[in-house]
Order: C-alpha cells, then sequence, then structure tokens
C-alpha cells in the first residue's frame, strides 16, 4: 500500500533525463509512494534509464509499454493502472524534477483541508517566464502561511483567463477525480491539460493551492516548444487548441464571462493559423488545404475571419500577431 501513485509519461531521445526524474521522486521527504512510468514507444526505451540506479529503487517502479499515443494518452495509461489502495496520484513529466517537499505539502495540504485536487507553484526560471506563483493570484482565501496554502472562490474561471499558475508536474489529485477523470489523447500537441485542469476543478469537492514551488521545469523533449509557426505541425496544434476550447465554451455555457473568454483565445488561435498558413503561401509552400477545409466545417468563423484579415495582409506579412508556442501546457494562444 502506497499513499501516493506517481505517474510518469516517458518519450526520450537523451539518456539521463528519466533518472534526473526519478532522483528527483526519491529524494522526496515524504516516502510513502510508488511510481508507474508509461513508456509511449519512446525512442529511448525507459528500461535503459534502470541500468544504474539503485535497486531498491527499482522495486518501486512498474514500467508499462504502449504503442505511442501521445503524452495524454500515456498519463491515461498510467491512472487506469493505479493500485487500488492508492490515495493520490502526483503527475511528473518525464524531462521535470520535483523539489524535496512537494509531496509533503501536498499530502499535508491536501488531508488538512480535505481538498481532492492540489497543484503547487512551478518554479521561476528565465527559459520559463509565463508561470507565476500562486501568491500573485488576487482574491484567494488564505489557509495556512508556512506554507502559504489558498483556495480560489471560482477557480475555473480564473484559470479560463490565464491558466500559467498551473502545471500538471505540480498536480495531485485524490481518487474520485483520477478514477473517472481522463486526458482526451486526440488532442496530442496542445491543450489537453488545459481541459483536464478544467475537469478536475469540476469534478473536485475541494481544490487547494500552494505557493511553494513544487518543481522544476526540465529540457528534454518538449513538442510545444518545438512546434513554432513555420512548423508543419502548428496548423494541428492550433487546431486542437481550437477543439479544446470549444469544449470548455460548452463546458461553460451558461456563464457568460467565460464564454467571452474562451471566445477570445478561440479568435486567437484561428488568426495564429492562418497566418501561419499566409507564411507558407510567401515561402512557395503549400498550406494544409485538408485541414483547412477540416477546420471551416466546424468553425465556419474561421473563414469569416480569413475574410477579415484580407488578401493584401497576406501578401504583406504585416502580421501583429503572436505566432509563437510558449509552452508545455498548449498554452499558445495566450
Amino acid at each position: 500500500m502506497a499513499t501516493f501513485t506517481v505517474v510518469i509519461p516517458f518519450f526520450q531521445k537523451e539518456p539521463g533525463i528519466l533518472r534526473r526524474a526519478l532522483k528527483s521522486i526519491f529524494e522526496q521527504t515524504y516516502q510513502d509512494f510508488n511510481i508507474i512510468i508509461v513508456d509511449d514507444e519512446s525512442p529511448l526505451p525507459a528500461a535503459t534509464e534502470f541500468e544504474t540506479i539503485d535497486p531498491a529503487w527499482q522495486s518501486r517502479i512498474t514500467v508499462i509499454r504502449q504503442p505511442n499515443g501521445g503524452p495524454g494518452g500515456a498519463r491515461n495509461t498510467g491512472l487506469d493502472n493505479v493500485p487500488a489502495d492508492t490515495r493520490f496520484v502526483a503527475l511528473l513529466d518525464s524531462d521535470d524534477t520535483w523539489l524535496p517537499d512537494h509531496l509533503k505539502n501536498a499530502f499535508d495540504s491536501m488531508s488538512r483541508f480535505d481538498a481532492e485536487c492540489y497543484w503547487a507553484s512551478m518554479q521561476a526560471s528565465e527559459e520559463f517566464y509565463y508561470h507565476f506563483g500562486m501568491a500573485q493570484l488576487e482574491g484567494g482565501v488564505r489557509l495556512s502561511e508556512h506554507p502559504l496554502v489558498i483556495e480560489m472562490p471560482d477557480l475555473a474561471s480564473v484559470m479560463l483567463k490565464n491558466w500559467s499558475f498551473l502545471h500538471l508536474t505540480c498536480m495531485v489529485i485524490a481518487r474520485p477525480v483520477f478514477e473517472t477523470v481522463r486526458f482526451d489523447p486526440a488532442l496530442r500537441l496542445a491543450a489537453e491539460d488545459v481541459l483536464f485542469f478544467c475537469d478536475c476543478i469540476l469534478k473536485s469537492k475541494r481544490t487547494v493551492l500552494c505557493d511553494e514551488a513544487g518543481a522544476a521545469r526540465g529540457m528534454g523533449i518538449n513538442i510545444f516548444h518545438s512546434i513554432d509557426n513555420r512548423s508543419p505541425q502548428f496548423l494541428r496544434q492550433q487546431f486542437n487548441t481550437w477543439v479544446a476550447l470549444d469544449t470548455l465554451e460548452q463546458r461553460f455555457r451558461s456563464r457568460p464571462d467565460d464564454v467571452a473568454s474562451i471566445a477570445s483565445y478561440k479568435n486567437t488561435a484561428r488568426r495564429q493559423a492562418l497566418w501561419s498558413q499566409a507564411g507558407r503561401v510567401r515561402r512557395r509552400e503549400s498550406p494544409d488545404f485538408g485541414l483547412l477545409a477540416r477546420w471551416v466545417m466546424r468553425d465556419p468563423a474561421l473563414l469569416r475571419a480569413a475574410l477579415q484579415l484580407g488578401t493584401s495582409k497576406f501578401g504583406s506579412g504585416k502580421s501583429g500577431a503572436d505566432t509563437s508556442g510558449d509552452g508545455k501546457s498548449g498554452h499558445s494562444v495566450t
């Protein structure tokens, strides 16, 4: 029996990245855990990372190999295989690391305040400048000071305005949540975590946020950092972002302010998608007409957005749109 099960989706090419993540787990001040690693048909098999680790570590690790299904699908496999006696699931991306008190703070906070969903802050860094700590959120109720733990009265609405304070590697969920909530594996290039965040918040009877940093971002394979507006995958990323946002809009259709926030993000996704395809034309490359047609079938507003941008702008290259993806959270439209 273990209080925590740690779920790690694994897809890497460089040796040592998984060992670094595992080291940060085994250095936790709270040691009641087991680990599930889902090898998502990784170019570097997860098993090769175990050749030099302590045998005592290996006894607490289960590796599940599966055909490549993307990070959401790999996390779902991990959640589907959590032991029946586990109380909490802690998510960790294989290229990230935890700070020593992450599990302790999560256990203390969730037990003390009877919470089913928890986030710590992500450690600040120049590389990932857009993350910010929980103390910067306005309107939170302070539940404790050391560490600072807060509760937001309407966390889902706050998240929809800017979700840069949330990260999967800093997230812990209790059994009533992880038994039922899953990732949408089709959204493998963007926003599957944002949809998961929202569903967990809505499912959880109480969610608490800890200002103390729980994790540090790593520099392994990151599908979001590798995609920019020149990438062939960029249009797919923006389409998947729009699909996730459209799903969120349905979740919040009775809340006009939230729908307005989502609609703004959807329009940004449209603009970024169109500018990326205009760039392909300027580089004498063919646009992805098939995916554009699929998008228009689901979202006629894309065609209206194209008309609004105008053919003259498509030729000039004078775009004010931000066309860079900016993080593992699939947050390319904020």
